[in-house]
This record gives structure tokens, sequence and C-alpha cells, in this order.
């Protein structure tokens, strides 16, 4: 077996042989389903019960999908802003330093009493979570750019704008895709989050449910789902970066590259 064929099915051998010693774990230990689930059972429960997870998976990626939408465009902007301005850095850091600090699952109750009970909160989640990585990702690629290349731009009549938008962004293209995927999973989480706290849909209202009624297996089921919905998104903006930024990407994600 090749290294490159070995590359792209190390991540399943190792999600393989997890499952494996999970299974085994539980039955060498003989530890009751309610605590912990063999994943056996797990994906029995799942199949089982397939309609109504994935119709509250997908609630969760509409959320998830517009709260990370709206999280990328403000992040991009606020990037570009606190990139290229010293002022702006100097003012509205230390405030995203502080926000990302809060815990957002104390703000979810706040949201309930502003918009009610249902899919903004969730929205509204997962965009305070994502947005973060984003901004930070492409300000530090904007302020990253050496002042030499900035001046020779200059002298040859480039205008600050002309500066940010066809050198300093295309530039930022590696900490942007970086920061993609790292701000899609924990859209997820601002999902499930705000789902289990203030919602009737979704996986976090399924989690909750199901952990009321004592249903674990069910409970890994959902977060099953989650988990691949996260990877799947994960894999389609590695492939994306693939794509557009050849000539800065490492060959490491899910074997995707050369």
């Amino acid at each position: 077996m090749n290294r490159r064929l070995l590359g792209q099915l190390m991540p399943y051998l190792t999600v393989a042989v997890l499952l494996v010693l999970w299974e085994l774990g539980c039955l060498i230990l003989h530890i009751p389903e309610f605590v912990l689930p063999r994943p056996s059972r797990v994906i029995v429960v799942l199949i089982d019960n397939f309609g109504a997870i994935w119709f509250h998976a997908r609630h969760t990626l509409f959320t998830t999908v517009v709260g990370f939408a709206l999280a990328v465009g403000f992040g991009v902007l606020l990037g570009i802003l606190v990139g290229s301005s010293q002022l702006a850095y100097q003012g509205l850091y230390p405030v995203l330093i502080g926000f990302n600090s809060v815990p957002k699952v104390a703000l979810v109750p706040l949201l309930v009493v502003w918009f009610g009970i249902g899919t903004i909160p969730a929205i509204l989640t997962a965009f305070m979570l994502s947005f973060f990585p984003v901004s930070v990702n492409i300000a530090t690629g904007l302020a990253t750019m050496e002042p030499e290349l900035e001046d020779v731009l200059r002298s040859l009549g480039a205008s600050r704008l002309d500066i940010i938008l066809k050198v300093g962004l295309p530039r930022s293209l590696p900490y942007f895709f970086a920061s993609l995927k790292i701000a899609i999973t924990l859209a997820f989480v601002g999902s499930v989050i705000a789902e289990t706290l203030a919602s009737d849909q979704g996986i976090g209202t399924l989690v909750e449910q199901a952990s009321a009624n004592f249903k674990v297996p069910l409970v890994f089921a959902g977060l099953f789902v989650v988990a691949a919905l996260g990877i799947a998104m994960y894999a389609g903006f590695a492939i994306l970066e693939r794509r557009m930024t050849h000539w800065a990407v490492r060959a490491v994600d899910f074997g995707i590259g050369g």
C-alpha cells in the first residue's frame, strides 16, 4: 500500500479502530446501555429512528448554515476593517477578545427573551460562535503583509483599496479557509446548544428529550449525525481550499493532495 493511499484511508481506519475499542470496552466491562451504549446499538437505533433524526438534523443544518453564512459575511468585513487600520485594530480587538470570552450559552436566555423560542436564537448562537475565527484570520492575513510590498505597490500608483482587494485579500485566502474549517464546527456547536435550551426542533432538542427519557443510544445517534454533518462540511471546505489555494495548502485534509 503506497503512502498516498494510506493517507486517504487513515481517517476511516482511525474511526473504525476507535469504534471497535469502544464496542469491546463496553462488552468487557459490562457497561449498561443507559450509561454508555455500544456503537453497534447506536447504529441500530439510528437506522430505526432515521426519519425522526433526519427531521431534526435538517433543522440543525439549516440554522447552522444560515448562522455560518452571516458569520462569514460579517467576519470578512470586520477582519478587513481591523486588519487594514491600526486604529481599528487597537479599538476593536480588545472588544472582540472580551466578547469571545463570554460563554455563549449564557446569552441564549437573553436571545429567547428578545426573539422567542425557535430558529432565530439558534441562528444567532451559531453566528456568535463562528464569526470570531473568520474576522481574526482575515485581519491577521492583512496585518502581516510586508511593508516593503505595500511601498512598492504605492510607488506603482496603487491605492489603499487596491492593495487590500487585489493583494491583501488573495494573500489572506489560506488564513480564510483555515478559519472556515474552524468556524463551521463552532457553528454546529452553537446551533445545538441553542436548540437544547430554546427550541422545539433540531438535534439539540432531540438530545434533550432523549436524555430526559434515558434513551442514551438515541442521544448518541443524534450526536453521530451532527458529527457526520460537521465532517462533511469540513471536508467540503478542505476540497475548496485545495482548489483555490493550491500554492499554500498542505496536503493533510482527508488525504486530499499529493
